[in-house]
C-alpha cells in the first residue's frame, strides 16, 4: 500500500513538473550539500573562483556548496575523484585547463578518461599568461629574447611544474622560436615567479595573478600574453599568436560533472554559473585579477576541450615532453 502510494505520488509529481514545464531532476536538485572539488591547493586562483561561485550558488539555490581541496598528481587526483563519483549532481569538478594537457602527458598513469568521463557544463574564464623577463635580461620584446636567446644557447625559463600550460609554453617558445631554452620546474606559480624576480631564471611564462603585483612593481618585464585576443587587463602587450599564429595558450577554467549526470542538472548550473558571471562581484573580480569572464554551452566547452587536447597533444609530441 505505502509503495503505490508513492508511486501515486511520484506520477503526480512529474505531471505537475510537465504541466509547468519544470523538469524532475532540475527542480529536486540541489536537496543537499554539493561538494566542488577543487585538485588544487587553497589560495589559488582555482580555489579563489570556486568559493566565489560557491558562495553565488548558495545565495541562488539554498544549499551549501562547499569547496573540497583534493591537490596532487597535476590536478588528477581530484579530477579522478569526481569522474568515479555517482553521476547524481552532488560532485563538481572546478579544473583547469591543466587537465587538457594532462590527456596526453599522463595518459599511461590515468585511471579514468577526462574526455569521456567528464560531463562538460561550462566554461567559466579566460586567463592570460604572461610572458615575463627578469630587469637584468635586455630585451624589450619577444622577438629581442629570440634573437638574444640563439645568441647566446644558454638562457633559462621557470615554470610553475610538468605539465602545466606554464611549461608548455616554454616548449612552444623553443618549438616556434627555434631555440634552445633550459625549463626550469617549479612547485607551483608562487615559487616560480618568486625565483624569477630574484634573478635565478631569464624568464617565465606567469599566470596573470600571480605576475601582476611584479610588473606593477618593475620587478619584471612584461613582453607578451599568451591568449588569443589581447587582454583588457593588459591592453598594451601583443599576443604570442601574433608572432608565432599558432601560439596559443589559455589558462581557462571550467566546470564538470561525471559522466552521465542527467542533462536537467547539467542545465540548471550552467544557468546559474552565466547568472553568478554577470552578478558585478564575480564579473569584476575575475577582470581585475586579469582574466576575461566567458561563460560557455556545455557543447561549447565540450568541443573547446577537446581542440585543446589535441593542441597540447601535439606540442608534447613534437617537443618530447615528457610527464614526472
Amino acid at each position: 500500500m505505502k509503495q503505490k502510494k508513492l508511486q501515486i505520488a511520484g506520477a503526480v509529481l512529474a505531471a505537475v513538473s510537465m504541466a509547468w514545464g519544470v523538469p524532475v531532476f532540475a527542480q529536486q536538485w540541489p536537496s543537499k550539500a554539493v561538494r566542488i572539488v577543487v585538485p588544487f591547493g587553497a589560495g589559488g586562483g582555482t580555489d579563489i573562483q570556486g568559493r566565489l561561485l560557491g558562495q553565488k550558488f548558495q545565495a541562488s539555490m539554498g544549499q551549501n556548496f562547499l569547496v573540497d581541496n583534493r591537490s596532487g598528481a597535476a590536478g588528477l587526483i581530484g579530477a579522478e575523484l569526481v569522474a568515479k563519483s555517482p553521476p547524481d549532481g552532488y560532485n563538481i569538478l572546478f579544473t583547469t585547463a591543466s587537465m587538457a594537457v594532462n590527456v596526453t602527458l599522463y595518459a599511461k598513469r590515468l585511471n579514468f578518461n577526462p574526455v569521456t568521463d567528464l560531463e562538460p557544463v561550462s566554461w567559466i574564464s579566460s586567463v592570460p599568461l604572461v610572458l615575463v623577463a627578469h630587469p637584468s635580461v635586455p630585451v624589450k620584446n619577444v622577438k629581442e629574447l629570440i634573437a638574444l636567446a640563439k645568441k647566446t644557447g644558454r638562457m633559462n625559463a621557470a615554470h610553475n611544474g610538468s605539465g602545466t600550460t606554464s611549461h608548455l609554453s616554454i616548449e612552444m617558445l623553443k618549438l616556434f622560436g627555434g631555440v634552445n631554452v633550459t625549463p626550469i620546474p617549479y612547485k607551483g606559480g608562487g615559487p616560480a615567479i618568486v625565483a624569477q624576480i630574484s634573478g635565478e631564471t631569464d624568464f617565465t611564462f606567469a599566470t596573470a595573478l600571480a605576475a601582476q603585483p611584479f610588473i606593477k612593481s618593475g620587478k619584471v618585464r612584461p613582453l607578451a600574453v599568451t591568449t588569443a585576443k589581447r587582454s583588457s587587463a593588459f591592453p598594451d602587450l601583443p599576443t604570442m599568436s601574433s608572432i608565432y599564429p599558432d601560439f596559443e595558450a589559455d589558462n581557462w577554467y571550467a566546470m564538470f560533472f561525471p559522466k552521465g549526470t542527467a542533462k536537467d542538472i547539467v542545465v540548471k548550473l550552467n544557468a546559474e554559473i552565466i547568472k553568478a558571471l554577470k552578478s558585478p562581484d564575480v564579473n569584476d573580480f575575475i577582470r581585475r585579477e586579469g582574466g576575461e569572464p566567458v561563460g560557455s554551452t556545455p557543447e561549447e566547452l565540450a568541443a573547446y576541450f577537446k581542440r585543446e587536447v589535441e593542441k597540447y597533444a601535439k606540442v608534447i609530441k613534437a617537443a618530447k615532453v615528457v610527464g614526472d
